[in-house]
């Protein structure tokens, strides 16, 4: 953290230590910015007081260009220093209590774990967490060994393996706080609830209270438990390598398409559905039109193609016989899918794209949308291989999956002049565009695989 960060109203030795350590974690926001902390709110979940739950609010900018984030950073806080948790040291405090990150601390896992299963609470009304048990779901283990998964950039899951062969778990603690309820929790306890064996078995979650950003008192989940299926490998891993085999994946495909349905159709029995009336249609016509506009004045090789994007996308206002909108995945790729030997492909992370509002998130939409997603993403995964064997294979998985989606959702998006396949064809090119400016952005070797998706859209 650069020498412009400062501390406002707090404990000053424990948040200036935050900011040197924060700022290397996946998760945090902030980075490369002058930031400075508003606020540390501490509470303990455990006798010892070892175990803490904190809450980080953190400012960057001045004025309109104000915004501030309030992070979860699960701590624990020894008297004398432990060798085995070395890798997780945040650092010492007054020469005397070494930090460390929680998930990484057994002590600090324990103490969640134990939250859920007592259906307990810590803390304060001002700040605190409290536990709360699924409905039939799957017990918390008391004995149990924990691992941290690697990789994730929004939140941080621990493996709980139990001692005694129970079924292990895994808690997803969720490190950027919004107020209201998640739709992680939401969405997988209603399709668990009605009996979908395509989302993992819920165990329970942590909600909490913490001070918002405007001072206000904000309450929302905090942490999500649920099963964790162990020898399961991700799609996007299985699809890859079978790309690099140049091994037909449409099997595979064409029951994700199913499977993608099939929780489409659960979510529509389950929980609220809107009818897709011209004002929204309309009103999702001009975030289309929104979202062509930002990424033609980012990237400049689309602009031969933003009259015709502009054509395929106000077409949506247009549409009649649209289906009901409905709570989707939000986020859907491959990497959100495992497979699984005995329940076959099962669907996680039901928050939604992270970068928007936690609200939005939970508003009704197209199932197309989850649709439009994978489809590019088998792009992506073909073009980890090269030439014309990778586009052949992108394409025979794209028609595999619609197939199979198509079969259980009983609608085809394929067929000509259908209200499904103007909704797909600007679904999937909005998700193009997007991508076109993250790669240009991020990665751009990668940009062709966007640009050329936009091209066939269009074609």
């Amino acid at each position: 953290m650069s020498g412009a960060a400062v501390v406002e109203d707090t404990d000053g030795a424990l948040a200036r230590l935050l900011l040197e350590w924060a700022p290397r974690q996946r998760w945090y926001a902030h980075k490369g910015s002058s930031a400075r902390v508003l606020r540390v709110e501490r509470a303990p979940l455990d006798e010892s007081g070892v175990a803490q739950l904190l809450a980080l609010t953190v400012a960057s900018g001045e004025g309109e260009d104000r915004a501030s984030t309030v992070y979860q950073v699960p701590l624990t806080f020894r008297h004398a220093p432990d060798d085995s948790l070395t890798p997780a040291l945040v650092g010492q405090l007054d020469g005397s209590t070494w930090v460390y990150d929680g998930p990484h601390d057994p002590t600090w896992t324990r103490a969640l774990l134990t939250l859920v299963a007592a259906e307990e609470g810590a803390g304060s009304a001002a700040f605190g967490a409290h536990g709360a048990s699924a409905d039939g779901g799957l017990p918390v283990p008391a004995g149990h060994r924990t691992k941290v998964l690697g990789g994730e950039q929004s939140n941080t899951s621990i493996v709980v393996s139990a001692d005694d062969g129970a079924t292990p778990l895994i808690a997803k603690v969720f490190r950027v706080l919004n107020a209201g309820d998640n739709p992680d929790v939401v969405v997988q306890t209603a399709l668990a609830s009605a009996g979908c064996a395509r989302v993992p078995r819920p165990a329970g979650w942590v909600d909490g209270q913490w001070t918002a950003p405007d001072g206000g008192l904000a309450v929302g989940h905090l942490a999500h438990l649920t099963e964790f299926l162990a020898g399961s490998s991700d799609a996007w891993r299985v699809a890859t390598a079978a790309v690099a085999q140049a091994r037909d994946f449409s099997a595979e495909a064409a029951e994700l398409g199913r499977a993608t349905a099939e929780v489409h159709a659960v979510l529509a029995a389950e929980l609220p559905t809107v009818p897709a009336t011209p004002e929204r249609l309309g009103v999702l016509a001009d975030g289309l039109l929104a979202r062509l506009a930002w990424a033609a004045a980012a990237v400049p090789q689309l602009a031969p193609s933003v009259a015709a994007a502009r054509e395929h996308l106000d077409a949506v206002r247009h549409v009649t016989g649209a289906p009901d909108l409905q709570r989707v995945h939000g986020d859907y790729h491959l990497g959100q899918v495992l497979h699984s030997a005995a329940r076959g492909w099962v669907l996680l992370d039901f928050e939604g794209e992270p970068l928007r509002p936690l609200a939005e998130r939970s508003d009704p939409d197209l199932a197309l949308r989850d649709v439009a997603g994978m489809l590019r993403s088998f792009d992506y995964a073909a073009s980890t291989g090269t030439g014309e064997a990778a586009d052949r294979w992108s394409h025979a998985c794209r028609t595999a999956f619609l197939d199979g989606w198509s079969a259980v959702a009983g609608v085809d998006p394929r067929t000509p002049g259908s209200a499904a396949e103007v909704l797909l064809r600007a679904l999937e090119l909005d998700k193009a565009l997007y991508e076109v400016v993250y790669e240009a952005r991020n990665r751009p070797d990668w940009l062709p695989t966007p640009l050329n998706a936009v091209h066939r859209l269009l074609a």
